[in-house]
């Protein structure tokens, strides 16, 4: 069974940074592109970052784009976020996501981040 643990959320001052982890168990690492969502209350879950399954294309929503960074460690099984400049509106539940065709099939529990003013 695939699963997906994330890690590294918490409270951060706004400006700040936060890197979040998503360790995979299960399946094969390498064939599932991966990506990171967030949800804040009372919104819908909304996409934030994606990396292919090589790591060679990364694509990003407008608003975190030049403050975000998606990257992956195949040997280690693991896909991190790195949040810099961050602001309040990143506020979050985050969640990683798996994919090995078109739909995300696989979620972690998801880890809050919380930016103050």
């Amino acid at each position: 069974q695939v699963q997906l643990v994330e890690s590294g959320g918490g409270l951060v001052q706004a400006g700040g940074s936060l890197r979040l982890s998503c360790a995979v168990s299960g399946g094969t690492f390498a064939s599932f592109a991966m990506a990171w969502f967030r949800q804040a209350p009372g919104k819908e879950r909304e996409f934030v970052a994606t990396i292919s399954r090589l790591g060679r294309s990364t694509d990003y929503r407008d608003s975190v784009k030049g403050r975000f960074t998606i990257s992956r460690d195949n040997a280690k099984n693991l896909v991190y976020l790195q949040m810099n400049s961050l602001k309040p509106e990143d506020t979050a539940v985050y969640y990683c996501g798996a994919r090995a065709t078109y739909n995300y099939d696989y979620w972690g529990q998801g880890t809050q981040v919380t930016v103050s003013s």
